[in-house]
């Protein structure tokens, strides 16, 4: 498991990307057939909404062909970005769905031969909800596309979020329990301006709590086991600060009665 964040991604610079990679399969292909991939994940969210500037990772359905690998590669190559800085490793995950593409809209196209098309609204929210990694955007990405769609007048209702769950996955009985109680709760209340704040502070001590026990315990960590590690690692940390802040209580305590 990796909770790496050395390589980070913009709206500006994956665009910038993605024309270079439209050039290089134009150029080596020596052909103008038209090739698409499709944008999940943080990618989808930078380009398409504004609550988040940056990306670690850009996950994307990408045709397995060797031009548009070798194109990949020519473009990692010549800006220094790390291997495989545009991948389909999020198909090997619970998250993916073979019906992605068909619910998938599109963003732009590149050179007249790249079509790149983004998962978006409910469906990225039943992605992120499938995926719902505590240490990572998930949650509070999901928080963030329901208060862009509020606020734009074009609410997403739960019945939009369960057609989707529905449309991917086929219904809620391999999601966590956890992550139904999450979009229930949330829609509930209402008030996804200050639960987006909570959720960041939430997400960043989260990561805070594995790359410490990464430290200390190297190799042990796996996503099969990530969850236990940070339920118990979050109420052994909780514990500590509520000892620490009883110990400076007691001594602002002893120093008053001096």
């Amino acid at each position: 498991m990796s909770i790496d964040n050395s390589r980070v991604f913009t709206k500006e610079n994956l665009d910038m990307y993605l024309n270079e990679l439209s050039k290089e399969y134009k150029k080596i292909g020596g052909r103008k057939v038209p090739v698409e991939i499709i944008l999940i994940g943080g990618a989808a969210i930078i380009e398409n909404y504004g609550f988040r500037e940056m990306t670690t990772d850009i996950d994307a359905i990408i045709p397995s062909v060797s031009i548009m690998k070798e194109a990949v590669n020519r473009v990692g190559d010549r800006f220094g970005l790390p291997t495989g800085w545009l991948n389909a490793d999020f198909t090997k995950t619970d998250s993916y769905s073979a019906r992605l593409s068909q619910y998938s809209v599109p963003y732009k196209t590149f050179n007249q031969v790249l079509n790149v098309r983004t998962v978006y609204g409910e469906y990225l929210i039943a992605m992120k909800l499938r995926a719902g990694r505590r240490y990572k955007n998930d949650l509070s990405d999901i928080v963030g596309i329901l208060a862009k769609h509020q606020a734009a007048l074009k609410p997403i209702s739960y019945e939009m979020i369960d057609t989707a769950v529905k449309n991917l996955y086929g219904g809620w009985e391999k999601f966590s329990e956890e992550a139904v109680s999450f979009i229930c709760g949330i829609m509930k209340d209402n008030d996804y301006i200050s639960a987006y704040t909570q959720i960041q502070h939430d997400e960043k001590r989260a990561r805070e709590i594995l790359l410490s026990f990464q430290e200390n315990h190297c190799g042990v960590l796996d996503e099969k086991n990530i969850n236990s590690i940070l339920n118990k690692q979050t109420k052994q940390t909780s514990k500590s600060e509520v000892l620490a802040k009883l110990k400076a209580k007691e001594a602002r305590e002893q120093n008053d009665t001096k």
